[in-house]
C-alpha cells in the first residue's frame, strides 16, 4: 500500500494511536486524528507526537464528514464501533475503512501465526511465541496481547514469524489479512453489547480464516460445536485438536499423552501432567499452540520444552501469594462468564470468589451453575452487581454479598477466608466501569493483597 500524500483519518487514539500516527507520518501520509476523549486524556503520549504535522479533532465524533476534510482512507481503533453515524456517512461515500491490523499486514514480509477465540487468546499467543522462539523462528509477539502490530510490521524478514493475538473487534476491519496459520480456540457469548448476536460474533471470529488458501493451516477446536459449525467455509488445510476424542489429522490426548497426527506421522508430544499451566482449558490452549508450531515446522522437542517451562501470563489464574494458609489468585483477565468458569474448574475448592464489573449483556446463569459446591462465598461489585445477585438467587445460590468496590471485596474475603481457602478474583465481566483495563484491575488486586501481606 502506498500511503504517500494520502489523506488518512485515524479514528481512536488508544493503544495503537501513537505508533500508527508515527508510521503514517514516516510513509508520507496527511493525517487527521479523531477521538471521542478530550486531548488532555492522552497527555504525554500526544505530546510525544507534537513534531508530526496533523489535524486533530478531540472531544467527540462530529457527524458532518466535512469537518474531517477530504479523506482517502480511514483507520479505526478496535474500540471504535463501526456503526457511528459519521463512519456510515464515509461508507456511503465509498471511503475505504480498515484497522491497524490490516494496515500492518500489508507491510509485513514475515508469515503470521494468528490466534483468536473468546477465551485463552493471550495465554495461547504467549505460549506460541515461546515455542516459536525455542524452535528458532525468532518471532515477534504482537496484536491484542498489547504490542501494536504496526510498531513491528517492517521489522522481520520472511525467515521469521509474527505470532499475533487478534480480537473480534480487530477482525471487523480486516480486508486482505491472511495468516499462514490461524487458530480458533473456542466461541462462547461475549461482547454482545457490541456485536448484537452470537451469530454475528461467531461470524467475525471465523473471519480469521476467510483469506486463507490451501497452502495455509486452520487449527480448530474439535470439542467446540460452534467452532465446528462453520468449518465448511474454510479453504485452508484443517488441523483439529481435541482433548476428548481421537483425531484423524491433528492433535488429541490419549492415555494422558498429547499426540500429533500430521503428514502421515504419529508422535507423542508430551505427557499431559508435564504441561506447566493448570486446567483443562489450558490443555486446549497448549494443543492449539502445538498445532501452530507444527504447521510452521517447529521441532517436537521445542514444543515439548515450551509446554514444560511456560508458566502462564499475568492476570490469568496468576498465583499472587499465600497469607496465613490462604491463597490469593488474580484472574482479572476473565472478562466473561466462560473464562471465569474455567478458573473455578482449575482451582481446588474451597473458593471465595470476587466478581463483577462492566455489563456486556452476558447471562450469568451457567456461571453460578458451574460452582458445584466449590465456591463457598461470592462478593460482587460494580455495574453488574445487582444482576449477579439476582441470578445467584434464581439459581439457589445464597452465599453472596454486594460490596462497593474491589478493595471492600478483598477486605471482606480476607476476613472470611480460613486456612486452605483460595480467594479468587475472576470477575466474569469487563473492567471498564471502574478501571481502564483488566491489567489495571489485576494490578490493583495484587497491590491490595501485597499490602495486606506486609501488614500481617
Amino acid at each position: 500500500m502506498n500511503l504517500k500524500n494520502r489523506r488518512v483519518l485515524v479514528v481512536g487514539f488508544g493503544v495503537t494511536g501513537a505508533p500508527l500516527v508515527d508510521f503514517l507520518h514516516r510513509k508520507g501520509a496527511f493525517i487527521t486524528l479523531n477521538d471521542a476523549k478530550n486531548a488532555e486524556a492522552f497527555g504525554e503520549t500526544l505530546q510525544s507526537l507534537a513534531q508530526i504535522p496533523m489535524k486533530t479533532i478531540f472531544g467527540g465524533h462530529p457527524a458532518d464528514t466535512a469537518v474531517y476534510g477530504e479523506t482517502d482512507l480511514i483507520i479505526v481503533s478496535p474500540g471504535v464501533p463501526l456503526d457511528l453515524p459519521f463512519l456510515q456517512s464515509f461508507k456511503h461515500q465509498e471511503v475505504p475503512l480498515i484497522g491497524e491490523i490490516e494496515l500492518a499486514y500489508q507491510f509485513m514480509k514475515a508469515p503470521v501465526a494468528a490466534i483468536t477465540g473468546t477465551n485463552g487468546k493471550t495465554t495461547t499467543t504467549a505460549l506460541t511465541g515461546e515455542i516459536f522462539q525455542l524452535g528458532g523462528k525468532a518471532p515477534e509477539v504482537i496484536g491484542n496481547i498489547g504490542v501494536p502490530a504496526i510498531s513491528k510490521a517492517e521489522l522481520l524478514s520472511s525467515d521469521h514469524y509474527f505470532v499475533m493475538e487478534i480480537s473480534s473487534f480487530q477482525l471487523e476491519t480486516i480486508d486482505t489479512f491472511r495468516p499462514a496459520a490461524a487458530a480458533l480456540l473456542n466461541i462462547t457469548p461475549d461482547h454482545l453489547n457490541r456485536h448484537g448476536t452470537m451469530e454475528s460474533y461467531s461470524a467475525l471470529k471465523y473471519r480469521i480464516f476467510e483469506n486463507q488458501g490451501t497452502d495455509d493451516v486452520a487449527v480448530i477446536n474439535a470439542d467446540d460445536p460452534v467452532c465446528m459449525a462453520y468449518k465448511g467455509l474454510i479453504n485452508a488445510r484443517i488441523m483439529h485438536f481435541s482433548r476428548l476424542n481421537k483425531i484423524k489429522e491433528g492433535i488429541f490426548t490419549e492415555n494422558d499423552k498429547m499426540i500429533m497426527r500430521w503428514d502421515d506421522e504419529e508422535k507423542t508430544i508430551i505427557q499431559v501432567d508435564q504441561i506447566k499451566i493448570p486446567g483443562a482449558h489450558n490443555l486446549e490452549n497448549a494443543m492449539a499452540a502445538a498445532g501452530l508450531a507444527i504447521s510452521a515446522g517447529v521441532p517436537v522437542e521445542a514444543i515439548q520444552e515450551g509446554l514444560m517451562t511456560f508458566k502462564g501470563v499475568a492476570h490469568r489464574i496468576e498465583h499472587v501469594t499465600q497469607i496465613n494458609g490462604v491463597d490469593y489468585v488474580n484472574d482479572s483477565k476473565a472478562t466473561n462468564p466462560d473464562a471465569a468458569i474455567k478458573a473455578i474448574e482449575a482451582i481446588e475448592a474451597p473458593i471465595i470468589l470476587l466478581a463483577g464489573g462492566m455489563n456486556k449483556k452476558n447471562d450469568f446463569t451457567t456461571f453460578f451453575e458451574a460452582f458445584k459446591g466449590k465456591v463457598k462465598h461470592v462478593y460482587v461489585y460494580g455495574e453488574t452487581a445487582e444482576q449477579l445477585m439476582e441470578t445467584a438467587h434464581k439459581t439457589f445460590f445464597y452465599h453472596i454479598d454486594q460490596v462497593s468496590d474491589l478493595e471492600e471485596a478483598v477486605q471482606a474475603a480476607s476476613s472470611k477466608a480460613v486456612t486452605g481457602d483460595t480467594v479468587l478474583l475472576s470477575p466474569a465481566c469487563a473492567s471498564w466501569d471502574m478501571y481502564n483495563s483488566f491489567e489495571e484491575r489485576g494490578n490493583h488486586f495484587k497491590e491490595l493483597i501485597l499490602k495486606k501481606r506486609l501488614s500481617v
